[in-house]
C-alpha cells in the first residue's frame, strides 16, 4: 500500500456526539463534504446493532460519492462489510497484526496511543497512520488518558515513522499550533459541531 497522506481536517462523525447535537446522522455527514471534507470517521460506541450497521453503510455511501476516504472506528468486520477504506483500531481493540491479517492490503489501518511507550511500540506495528492523544482535555471519553499537550506533541512527533493524527480536545483556534508541532492532521470530534455547525466544517475544510 502507497504511504498514507491525509488530510489537515480529519472529521470524526460520533454517533452519540451528533445526536446529542441535535444533528442527523446523514445530514451531518453531507454537510461535511460539501463542506470539503476529504474523509471522515464513523464512530459507534456501543452494541453493533442492525441500525449501527445501516447507519455504517449509508455513511459509507455519502462519504464515498463524494471522493473522499471512509474509515470506520474500532470494528475491522463493520469496516470490510460497509466498503471503508480504513479501520482505525485502540490500544483494547484488536491488534494490528489480526487486522492486518484480516484486511491484507484492502484497507489502511491506524491505530491510537496515548504515551512515548505506546507511540515507540506502534513503529513496529503493520499499522499506516498512528493517532496520539488526548492533545487537550477532552468530553468524548468517560475515563481519558492524561493530556499530551502542544510541546510534549513536538518532542513525539519526530518519533513517529508514519502520518500522526492528533486527536483529543482540539479547536479550530488550537489547529494550527497542532500542526506546527509536528501532526499530520487533527481528528476533530465535537469541535466542528459548534455553533453554525456547516460553517464551521468549512472553515476546518480550509485549513
Amino acid at each position: 500500500m502507497p504511504t498514507l497522506t491525509l488530510p489537515p481536517f480529519y472529521p470524526i462523525l460520533d454517533a452519540a456526539a451528533v445526536e446529542r447535537a441535535g444533528l442527523d446522522t446523514l445530514e451531518a455527514v453531507q454537510g461535511l463534504v460539501d463542506a470539503g471534507a476529504r474523509i471522515v470517521q464513523f464512530r459507534w460506541k456501543g452494541p453493533y446493532t442492525r441500525r449501527a450497521y445501516e447507519t455504517a453503510l449509508a455513511v459509507g455511501e455519502i462519504v464515498r460519492q463524494a471522493g473522499a476516504l471512509y474509515v470506520i472506528n474500532d470494528r475491522t468486520d463493520i469496516a470490510l462489510l460497509a466498503g471503508a477504506d480504513g479501520v482505525h483500531v485502540g490500544q483494547t481493540d484488536l491488534p494490528p497484526q489480526a487486522v492486518r491479517s484480516m484486511v491484507g492490503e484492502k484497507l489502511f489501518v491506524g491505530l491510537s496511543t496515548h504515551n512515548e511507550a505506546q507511540l515507540r511500540a506502534a513503529a513496529a506495528e503493520p499499522i499506516d497512520c498512528v493517532a496520539l492523544g488526548p492533545i487537550f482535555g477532552t468530553a468524548s471519553k468517560e475515563n481519558p488518558d492524561p493530556e499530551v499537550g502542544v510541546d510534549e506533541l513536538r518532542r513525539l512527533a519526530q518519533l513517529a515513522a508514519r502520518p500522526l493524527i492528533a486527536i483529543g480536545g482540539v479547536t479550530l483556534e488550537t489547529a494550527p499550533a497542532v500542526l506546527d508541532a509536528g501532526a499530520s492532521c487533527c481528528a476533530v470530534i465535537s469541535d466542528w459541531m459548534r455553533g453554525d455547525w456547516r460553517g464551521r466544517s468549512r472553515a476546518w475544510a480550509q485549513l
